[in-house]
C-alpha cells in the first residue's frame, strides 16, 4: 500500500471513530444533564444504536454495496449526519431528539462496514495491514474523550452551563467535513453486482444459521447475545455513574478503556494461540463480572483505583470476547459463510443483544433512583455483575475446549 493511501485510510479511520466516541460516551450524562431524560429515555436513545446495526445490512447490502462506490456513500452519509446532528444540538425536549437521533444512528451505523470496505478495498493482506489502519480510530475515540474532559464540558461547572451538548456541535462539524474528505479517498466500486441477486437472509447473515446446529458454535451464539446485556450497562451507565460520583475529567479518564483495548488487541493472538478460545472467552468474562463489581464497591476517594482498574478492564472484556468470537465465528464459517457469519454474529449482538441490554439497563437504573435523580449505584452495578456470572457458569458447563478450531 502506498504510503499515501496508508494516510488517508489513517485519517479516516480517525475521524470516524472521533465522531462516534465525541457524543456517544457521554449521550447518558447529557440527556439526564440538559434535557432532563429519565433512565427510561435514556435508555431508549442508547437502544437506536441497536436499531441502526439492524438496519444497516439492508443499506450496505442493498444500496453502498450493489450501486454507489462506498467512498461516496460514506460521504453523503456523513454530510448528512452532520446536519442531523446540529439539528439534535439545537433541540431542547427529548420527545423530538429521539427520532433525530434514530435516523442519525440508522445512517452512522452502516459506516462502520464502510469504513473497514473502503480499507480492505487498498490491501493485499488485510490481516497484515488492517490492524495498523484501525487502531486509529481507536485514538480517534481516546482523542474526544480527552477533548470533552479538557474543556471541562462534563465538570460539574460545565453541566450546570449545559456546555455538554457542544459534543453535538462539534461531532456535527467533523461528520460533515469527513463527509467531504471521503470523497478524496481511494475508488471503492461496489462489487455486490457481480455476486447475484440481493438476498435479504444473506445480508442478515441468516445463511450462516447452519452453524448453529454444530453444539459448541450455538454455545457461544446464546453467550454473545447474553454477555451483550451487561456490556449495554457499560456503555449507558458508566458515564452518569462517575459524573454523578463527582469523578474529575470522568470522560477523558475513561478513554483509558480504548488505551488498553489497544494493548490488550496485541497480547490476543499469543493469549488465543496458547490458551485456545474457550480460556479466552473465559478470562473475559471473568473480565466483565470483575469490572462492575469494582464499579459497585469503588468511590473517588480511596476507592479511585477500583474504578480505574474497572475501565482499563474493558481492554480484556471487548477484545478477549468480540474479537476473538469473530476469529473463531471465522474459523466455522470456512469460506461458504465466511461473510453472513460474521452478520450474524453483529446482528445478534449490536442488534439483539445490546438491545435487551439497553431496556434491562435502564429498568434497572430507574428502579435504584430516588426522586431527585440520585442513583443505588452499587445495586446498580451489582446486577450486570450477577449477570456476567452466570453467562459464564452458563459456557464453563456447556462449551467443550477446542484447541484446534474445527472449520467444518
Amino acid at each position: 500500500m502506498k504510503l499515501i493511501t496508508k494516510l488517508q485510510l489513517s485519517l479516516m479511520m480517525f475521524l470516524e471513530f472521533f465522531i462516534w466516541g465525541a457524543w456517544f460516551v457521554t449521550l447518558g450524562t447529557f440527556l439526564g444533564s440538559n434535557l432532563q431524560a429519565k433512565d427510561s429515555e435514556i435508555s431508549l436513545a442508547f437502544s437506536t444504536q441497536s436499531f441502526g446495526a439492524i438496519i444497516a445490512p439492508f443499506i450496505v447490502g442493498m444500496i453502498a454495496d450493489r450501486y454507489f462506490n462506498a467512498e461516496k456513500i460514506l460521504g453523503i452519509i456523513h454530510i448528512l449526519g452532520g446536519i442531523l446532528m446540529y439539528w439534535l444540538y439545537n433541540t431542547t425536549e427529548f420527545a423530538i431528539f429521539f427520532p433525530i437521533l434514530l435516523g442519525y444512528m440508522i445512517l452512522f451505523m452502516p459506516t462502520l462496514a464502510l469504513v473497514n470496505s473502503i480499507s480492505f478495498n487498498q490491501m493485499l493482506s488485510p490481516e497484515k495491514e488492517f490492524s495498523v489502519i484501525r487502531v486509529w480510530g481507536t485514538v480517534g475515540w481516546i482523542a474526544a474523550g480527552i477533548m470533552i474532559s479538557f474543556f471541562g464540558w462534563d465538570s460539574q461547572e460545565g453541566l450546570s452551563q449545559g456546555l455538554l451538548k457542544n459534543t453535538l456541535l462539534v461531532t456535527s462539524g467533523m461528520s460533515i467535513f469527513l463527509g467531504f474528505y471521503s470523497f478524496s479517498l481511494p475508488k471503492t466500486p461496489p462489487k455486490g453486482k457481480l455476486s447475484g441477486q440481493f438476498s435479504v437472509s444473506k445480508a442478515l447473515g441468516l445463511d450462516a444459521l447452519s452453524l448453529l446446529k454444530h453444539r459448541n458454535f450455538a454455545i457461544f451464539f446464546i453467550s454473545s447475545i447474553l454477555i451483550c446485556i451487561p456490556l449495554a450497562f457499560y456503555y449507558q451507565n458508566t458515564s452518569p455513574f462517575l459524573t454523578e460520583i463527582g469523578l474529575e475529567n470522568s470522560t477523558g479518564k475513561m478513554a483509558f478503556g480504548q488505551v488498553s483495548e489497544v494493548v490488550f488487541m496485541l497480547a490476543l493472538p499469543i493469549f488465543f494461540s496458547k490458551f485456545g478460545v474457550k480460556k479466552t472467552l473465559i478470562v473475559a468474562m471473568i473480565a466483565w463480572a470483575l469490572r462492575y463489581f469494582l464499579f459497585a464497591f469503588g468511590n473517588v476517594d480511596s476507592g479511585v483505583w477500583m474504578l480505574l482498574l474497572g475501565i482499563v478492564l474493558h481492554g480484556i472484556c471487548y477484545d478477549f470476547f468480540f474479537v476473538s468470537g469473530q476469529i473463531y465465528t471465522d474459523s466455522h464459517a470456512g469460506e461458504k459463510y465466511k461473510s453472513s457469519a460474521q452478520g450474524m454474529i453483529t446482528l445478534a449482538t449490536y442488534g439483539v443483544g445490546m438491545l435487551i441490554g439497553f431496556w434491562i439497563a435502564g429498568l434497572v437504573s430507574e428502579n435504584y433512583a430516588d426522586l431527585d435523580g440520585n442513583h443505588d449505584w452499587k445495586s446498580i452495578w451489582l446486577i450486570p455483575s450477577g449477570i456476567s456470572v452466570l453467562v459464564l457458569l452458563f459456557f464453563i458447563s456447556l462449551f467443550k475446549d477446542e484447541r484446534k478450531i474445527s472449520t467444518q
